[in-house]
């Protein structure tokens, strides 16, 4: 890792990769999370007193969005595409957002286990404008991996 201790992160250098393939690097990610229930178990001990313990519930699937450029990213678009026309003997695959220093050395991995696309949407388009445009895509995964 090139960071030195105490270093934090700067938020200007990630992407996605898809099977181990770095497919894009991304203009924004946002909203990824999973989330876990929590089951509350009260019981008596022997002395009669009130125990109260917190558990691990059902993991529940995870989501994320992330923008990108329209660009002409082969894999990425296929991907989306497979997710989107219900192809999900091939759509669903591993992917990762991969954070990178200032030197483009990854590290830190968010591992995202059966992920697919399910939800795409374009920037607004108007005459006139000198604006990139971008597609935001929602991805969703059943379970999470942080190194």
């Amino acid at each position: 890792m090139s960071l030195s201790p105490g270093d934090s992160l700067t938020s200007h250098n990630f992407g996605l990769q898809i099977d181990g393939v770095m497919v894009e690097y991304l203009a924004e990610v946002s909203g990824l999370s999973m989330e876990q229930d929590v089951i509350t178990y009260q019981q008596n001990t022997q002395n009669g007193q009130n125990k109260v313990v917190n558990l691990p519930g059902v993991k529940k699937n995870g989501t994320c969005t992330v923008v990108r450029g329209m660009t002409q990213s082969a894999a990425f678009t296929e991907w989306i595409n497979q997710s989107i026309t219900g192809q999900m003997s091939t759509a669903r695959k591993n992917a990762s957002i991969i954070m990178m220093d200032y030197q483009s050395t990854p590290v830190k991995r968010y591992n995202m286990r059966n992920a697919w696309c399910s939800k795409i949407d374009t920037s607004t388009v108007k005459a006139g404008e000198a604006s990139a445009l971008t597609e935001t895509v929602t991805i969703v995964f059943e379970e999470l991996d942080i190194e």
